[in-house]
């Protein structure tokens, strides 16, 4: 007797030996057992898993001579001649080869004649989808009102080209692709009772190579057999197929871990020698990220499509979450711009050195071999660098040519804002250039306005106080300091010791940028500050200390960025002179030992006795002076908005015009 493939050999001859479909075996079970049968039934679903079986066992279940049941006997002449394909009252019909009207033609002339052996006839019409329209047409009232002893079993693996006037007469069935989890399980149940042996990580390979079909897992197991001589060993499948050995995912994803740039590219090089995809093993690592990103947040959902589940959960534990979600990131942007590289290889290797050096620098899982610092903006630095003057900024820059001398904005003015007496004004002085000589303006260029009413030609005989700069200064960047929106950098005086890095006393930077607006714009020119972003509501209002806290902030005078940092904190305990404050993060940025310094000097004199400040980054949980200020901002402009939309004249105008309000336009008056 000749070889019997294994698809065919173990082709299920009953609805217990079915695997899977359960949802389409019940429908059907109960219906023969109940003997409500439809005259008509669709099959769905893509090729190998189980329509024209699940038909030839309905078909069975029809004509068995003990009875029309969902168990068939399996014994009678009925049913061997079904499963060995020769009954002649089951008419298969290849729709894919007879397309034609002139053979449904046919095929329905012998429609109205009774079945020659079996109880029904009935037509198994596989790929019903390729008939013409003219076939549909002439099959449409046979197929809704058949003669009693007919019934019609269509499949099809592309429902979408069925004429609805098809579908609406018939039971339609979806059947579902199998899990590589129930076709591993099928195959080891079949190799077992093959007596052949093999090894488990085999069988995933083939059942995720079948990609739901169960036909195919059992062609390529035939194939592995084959190949294996006798034997089904993963290596074989693996080089059968031609597929990635996961474990060396892994191995890529472990030296990420790690931060080893040499353990990654050694991984690499040994990817490199099986001559892979690689956009596919890039495919292979995200995929193995979302299922990392699962079992973080959601353990029991990771399941054992690839017979990894423990890997996964494990790489889950020691990988942090935000980088499982920047590697994936990097991955699909990778492996976007893979077809870009000048070789993929080169392409890959690229991603993974940018998850590699873009990962967080923290010193416990800093990479192995650091890139070596370039220039002087750094995403990594560990504190921040000292903050120059305006004209160290500028020699540091590459200059074509020297640009023209400049009059001096305003000294620098002293940290203490005590008032002094006013000063009689002095003429400003040209600052020149060490050692080039000035450049003339262009001639369309404007000239130069008068920078300030007061200029202080020598800080250390007299200091303006901040409130007398900023009253020289025109009414809107007044208003701008006063909100304390930044600082400039101004330069240290020689004989006063280096601070912080962050001694921004001279003038607000929007100031500054609106008088460097005044002159030619050229490359030098400081940028303004950028917009404040407005805070988040409070969870709680502000009671106790945090409302002692809102009173006395505007009684400080603070402005810039100290007042920044104290409108943004909150005053959670007052131990005799020792004040303990929690500042919101989001404005950690801003804060150093200067800021809290100016802060504590400022709360020192407005209580006339040495205080000692501590501040937290900790988001407070009562309501802080910025809060408070946006709350009352937020309610301004929803009490002007009712009022605007309240009143008469705009509600005529509205009604008679058509007129309507444009969102945004409405600003409340301030006090």
């Amino acid at each position: 007797m000749s070889y019997q493939v294994l698809a065919r050999k173990w082709r299920p001859r009953s609805f217990r030996e079915m695997v899977g479909q359960t949802h389409v075996l019940k429908a059907l079970i109960n219906a023969l057992d109940n003997q409500r049968l439809h005259h008509a039934y669709l099959f769905t679903g893509t090729r190998g898993v189980g329509k024209t079986t699940i038909a030839r066992i309905l078909a069975k279940c029809l004509n068995c001579e003990q009875g029309v049941s969902s168990t068939p006997c399996g014994e009678c002449s009925v049913c061997r001649e079904i499963d060995e394909g020769r009954f002649v009252d089951l008419i298969e019909v290849d729709a894919a080869s007879r397309t034609k009207v002139e053979d449904t033609r046919e095929l329905l002339d012998n429609v109205q004649y009774a079945p020659s052996r079996g109880r029904y006839k009935v037509y198994l019409i596989d790929e019903v989808h390729m008939l013409s329209t003219h076939s549909f047409n002439a099959l449409l009232k046979t197929l809704e009102e058949p003669p009693p002893h007919v019934k019609f079993l269509l499949a099809t693996t592309d429902p979408q080209k069925l004429p609805v006037t098809i579908l609406s007469r018939c039971l339609q069935f979806s059947l579902k692709n199998m899990p590589p989890e129930r076709v591993v399980e099928h195959l080891s149940h079949v190799l077992s009772v093959e007596q052949i042996p093999f090894e488990v990580d085999a069988l995933w390979l083939l059942g995720r190579a079948a990609d739901g079909s169960m036909r195919d897992a059992m062609s390529l197991t035939d194939q592995a057999i084959a190949f294996g001589e006798g034997k089904v060993l993963a290596a074989d499948v693996r080089a059968m197929l031609g597929t990635l050995d996961h474990g060396q995912v892994y191995g890529v994803l472990q030296a990420l871990l790690e931060g080893d740039a040499r353990a990654l590219l050694e991984a690499v090089r040994h990817l490199a020698e099986q001559g892979p995809d690689w956009a596919g093993v890039l495919a292979e690592i995200l995929n193995v990220l979302h299922r990392v990103a699962i079992a973080q947040v959601l353990p029991d959902a990771v399941d054992n499509g690839q017979g990894d589940r423990d890997r996964v959960l494990a790489l889950a534990g020691a990988l942090p979450g935000e980088d499982v979600q920047f590697y994936y990131q990097m991955g699909l942007i990778g492996r976007r711009d893979l077809p870009l590289a000048p070789d993929p290889r080169s392409g890959f290797e690229m991603v993974l050195l940018r998850m590699l050096a873009f990962r967080p620098a923290d010193a416990a899982r800093a990479p192995d071999t650091p890139l070596k610092p370039t220039g002087i903006s750094q995403a990594t630095t560990d504190s921040p660098a000292p903050v120059a003057g305006p004209a160290a900024e500028r020699a540091a820059l590459p200059v074509a040519e020297p640009p023209a001398p400049r009059l001096p904005l305003v000294e620098p003015v002293a940290r203490e804002a005590a008032p002094v007496a006013p000063v009689a004004p002095v003429e400003p002085v040209d600052v020149p250039w060490d050692t080039a000589a000035p450049v003339p303006r262009p001639s369309t260029a404007p000239a130069a306005p008068p920078v300030c009413s007061e200029v202080v030609a020598n800080p250390r005989v007299a200091e303006p106080a901040p409130q007398e700069v900023v009253a020289a200064l025109p009414a809107t960047v007044a208003n701008d300091i006063a909100m304390g929106h930044a600082e400039a950098a101004a330069a240290e005086p020689a004989e006063e010791p280096a601070d912080d890095g962050d001694d921004y006393d001279a003038i607000d930077v929007d100031a500054y940028a609106y008088l460097e607006s005044m002159q030619p714009v050229d490359e030098y020119a400081v940028p303004a500050a950028p917009p404040v972003e407005e805070p988040q509501p409070a969870a709680m209002p502000a009671t106790g200390l945090a409302a002692e806290w809102l009173e006395l902030f505007p009684k400080l005078g603070l402005a810039g960025m100290t007042a920044s940092i104290a409108a943004n904190c909150t005053l959670v305990a007052v131990d005799g002179d020792r004040w303990h404050l929690h500042l919101d993060p989001g404005q950690s940025a801003l804060f150093n030992a200067s800021q809290q310094r100016r802060l504590s000097d400022a709360l020192s004199s407005y209580h006339g006795r040495a205080l000692t400040l501590q501040i937290d980054i900790v988001r407070p949980e009562q309501e802080t002076p910025a809060q408070a200020a946006a709350r009352q901002r937020g309610e301004r402009q929803r009490e002007a908005e009712a009022s605007i939309h309240a009143d008469p004249l705009v509600r005529q105008m509205m009604d008679q015009f058509a007129a309507v309000i444009r969102d945004g336009t409405i600003v409340p008056l301030e006090n």
